[in-house]
C-alpha cells in the first residue's frame, strides 16, 4: 500500500514539474495567457467592488434617517398639515411612539463678525429619537422649550464645529434672521451627504421656526414606530386617516383631540382603492389628478434600495465575467498549440512508460498553473484598480465573497478548458507521436 501511495507521489510529482517546465519553455505566451485570466479576475473583483459600494452608500443614506420611520409629507401647499395634527395621530395610531411635526427654512445667521445662510430644521424634543441620532455635547431642547417658543439651537456637526475650530460652542450665542440664540447643544456627526444632510444644519423648536418663516402650518410629519412590522401596520392606517381628511375615504376613522375615546381601527380590512389599491408597505400617494399626501415608510425604501443595488452589483459581476471566458478560451487555445508543437515530446514519454493518466495529469496541471498564476495576479489588479476609483469619488466595497467568486470561476475555466487538450495530449499513440 505505502508502495503505491509512494509511486503515485512521484508520479504525480513528476508531472507537476513537466508541467512548469512547460510553462516556462514559452515565458511570452504563457505571459499573455496568464493576463487574459488576470484582465477577466480584475474586472470581475473591482466592478463587483464598485457596485457593492454604491449599494452600501445608498443603503447608509436611508439607515441615517433612523429606523421604522414613518414620513408624511405634503406634496402641495394646500395639504400641509396644523401642527396639532401630529398629536392626534399620536392620540389614534398607537404603533407610533414617537412623533413629530417639521419645519424646513434657511436664515442668516451671524457669528461674532461672521455673516452666512444656514439651513434651519425646526422639530419638537422627540426628534434624537425619532431619527436615532445622539449628541456630544450639551442636551436636546426639552418641550417646555417648545410651547415656549425659546430660542434655543442644536447646532450639527460641522456648523458647531466650523464656530470654535473644534471646541463645544455650547452656551455661546448666535444670531438668526436678527434674533439670539442659546446653543444648547451639538448633534453627533452622521458623515457626509447622510441623514439629509443634518451636520450642516441648525435644529431649532418648530413652533420658534413657524414664527421665523410666518407659516402656520408645516409640510411634514415624522413618525416611529416601536417595530418594522409596527411600521407596516401605522403606514395603512396613517393613510386611511389622511384620506379622510382630504376627504377620499369616507370609511377611514377621523382624528380625535386628546382625552376622547379612540377610534378602533380594523387593520385586517383592505384599503378602499382609489385610483389603484395601495400597497401596504410602500410609498402612498393619495390620487387627486397628482399626489396631495405621500407616507413613506422608509424601512421599505431600505429594501428597495438594497435590492436595487444588489441586482445592479450582479449585472457588473455578469459583464465582467465575460472577460473571464475570453481569458479560458485563451488558454484552451494555448494547450491545444502546446500539444499540436510537443507530440514529439508526448510520443518520447509514452515510449519510455508514460501513461496516459500522467500526461492527463501535466497538461490538466499546467491549465491549473496559468489561471491560478492569473487569478492571483487579477486580485491584486482588482483591489487596486478599486482603490483608484475611491480615490476619484467613488464608493467602493471589496468584498471577500467576490474575490471567492472570481478566483474560482478563473480556476474552474481554466480546468474546464483545459481538459480537452489534455485529452487530446494524453490520447496520442505512441508510434504515431515518434513518427511525427
Amino acid at each position: 500500500m505505502f508502495k503505491w501511495i509512494y509511486s503515485l507521489w512521484i508520479r504525480f510529482w513528476f508531472s507537476a514539474q513537466m508541467a512548469g517546465h512547460g510553462i516556462l519553455v514559452n515565458p511570452l505566451r504563457s505571459a499573455l495567457t496568464v493576463l487574459g485570466v488576470a484582465i477577466g479576475v480584475a474586472s470581475v473583483v473591482s466592478l463587483m467592488g464598485i457596485g457593492e459600494g454604491a449599494r452600501q452608500a445608498v443603503v447608509s443614506q436611508f439607515e441615517s434617517l433612523g429606523a421604522n420611520v414613518i414620513v408624511v409629507k405634503a406634496m402641495e401647499p394646500v395639504a400641509e398639515f396644523a401642527p396639532e395634527f401630529a398629536a392626534e395621530l399620536e392620540e389614534i395610531v398607537p404603533q407610533l411612539k414617537q412623533i413629530t411635526p417639521v419645519v424646513y427654512g434657511e436664515a442668516t445667521v451671524r457669528w461674532r463678525r461672521d455673516r452666512g445662510i444656514a439651513q434651519i430644521l425646526g422639530v419638537n424634543n422627540k426628534f434624537p429619537e425619532i431619527r436615532d441620532h445622539d449628541l456630544v455635547s450639551g442636551h436636546f431642547f426639552s418641550n417646555l422649550h417648545v410651547e415656549q417658543r425659546s430660542p434655543v439651537a442644536v447646532l450639527g456637526y460641522n456648523v458647531a464645529s466650523g464656530l470654535l475650530g473644534g471646541r463645544s460652542p455650547v452656551g455661546q450665542t448666535l444670531t438668526l434672521d436678527g434674533r439670539t440664540f442659546r446653543i444648547i447643544g451639538v448633534l453627533a456627526p452622521k458623515g457626509p451627504q447622510q441623514a439629509e444632510g443634518i451636520d450642516d444644519k441648525i435644529v431649532i423648536p418648530y413652533t420658534t421656526a413657524l414664527r421665523m418663516t410666518e407659516k402656520k402650518t408645516v409640510p411634514e410629519i415624522w413618525g416611529k414606530a416601536g417595530s418594522a412590522l409596527e411600521a407596516d401596520l401605522a403606514t395603512v392606517q396613517l393613510g386611511r386617516i389622511i384620506a379622510r381628511n382630504l376627504g377620499l375615504d369616507a370609511k377611514a376613522p377621523t382624528t380625535k383631540p386628546a382625552g376622547e375615546e379612540d377610534v378602533a381601527v380594523p387593520v385586517e380590512e383592505p384599503v378602499p382603492p382609489m385610483e389603484e389599491e395601495p400597497d401596504d408597505d410602500k410609498q402612498l400617494g393619495l390620487k387627486t389628478g397628482k399626489d396631495l399626501v405621500t407616507i413613506t415608510n422608509l424601512n421599505q425604501l431600505v429594501q428597495e434600495a438594497d435590492k436595487a443595488n444588489r441586482v445592479m452589483t450582479l449585472l457588473l459581476g455578469g459583464i465582467a465575467a465575460v472577460s473571464l471566458l475570453v481569458g479560458g478560451l485563451g488558454i484552451m487555445n494555448i494547450m491545444l498549440v502546446a500539444v499540436t508543437e510537443r507530440t514529439k515530446e508526448i510520443g518520447v514519454r509514452r515510449a519510455l512508460g508514460a501513461k496516459q493518466g500522467d500526461l492527463l495529469t501535466q497538461f490538466m496541471l499546467e491549465a491549473l498553473y496559468l489561471s491560478g498564476i492569473g487569478a492571483v495576479a487579477g486580485v491584486a489588479a482588482g483591489v487596486w484598480g478599486a482603490n483608484l476609483f475611491a480615490r476619484y469619488g467613488f464608493e467602493t466595497a471589496i468584498s471577500f465573497q467576490a474575490i471567492q467568486i472570481a478566483v474560482g470561476v478563473a480556476i474552474a475555466a481554466g480546468l474546464l478548458f483545459g481538459v480537452y487538450p489534455a485529452i487530446s495530449a494524453s490520447s496520442v499513440p505512441p508510434v504515431e507521436a515518434l513518427r511525427r
